[in-house]
């Protein structure tokens, strides 16, 4: 771990497109200057291409907590279990303070559908190794998580060709 001297926390929130990708670009600036980054999804399951792109860097470490589809409405037992595991699976990794970058991928959306509380994401912040600068993403960001960060972008949708019927395309949005 080359370390920060200080880390903070930043937010990716809002209902437009890019906060995974903009979390995925500090990653690689992270490790491209020698920085060891954790890289946790909640909710998501699948692969995608990015995760071929994260897989080139020794320094990158991608998990996964979410199952092969996305939630749309109520969670699964399934959904519930997997958070679980991944949120004490970020417990440890503070712990264990080997990562001089965390991203909590999905965690707002992950306490938007009540896999956990927003009270349990203030205390994953409050956990945060002083040195570990801490990212997370996803719509819905509570007032609580946005106070508790030294950062927060929100990402406004103003137009996107998804309205067109555009779906999903390899390489650009999946």
């Amino acid at each position: 771990m080359n370390g920060l001297r200080k880390g903070y926390v930043q937010v990716y929130t809002g209902n437009g497109k890019g906060k995974t990708t903009a979390a995925i670009g500090l990653s690689i600036r992270s490790a491209g200057a020698g920085l060891n980054v954790l890289f946790v999804q909640f909710v998501k399951g699948l692969e995608y291409s990015e995760h071929k792109a994260l897989k080139r860097f020794d320094n990158i470490t991608v998990k996964q907590f979410g199952r092969k589809n996305f939630i749309h409405s109520k969670p699964t037992k399934d959904d519930i279990e997997k958070a679980k595991e991944g949120y004490d699976f970020v417990i440890n990794a503070f712990e264990e303070n080997r990562y001089d970058v965390v991203v909590l991928d999905e965690a707002n959306i992950a306490v938007f559908f009540k896999l956990f509380s927003s009270d349990d994401l203030i205390k994953l912040i409050k956990l945060k190794p002083y040195n570990v600068e801490l990212i997370i993403t996803g719509r819905y960001a509570t007032d609580d998580v946005i106070n508790a960060a030294d950062l927060v972008t929100e990402m406004r949708e103003i137009k996107h060709y998804y309205t067109e019927g555009v779906v999903a395309r390899i390489g650009i949005e999946k």
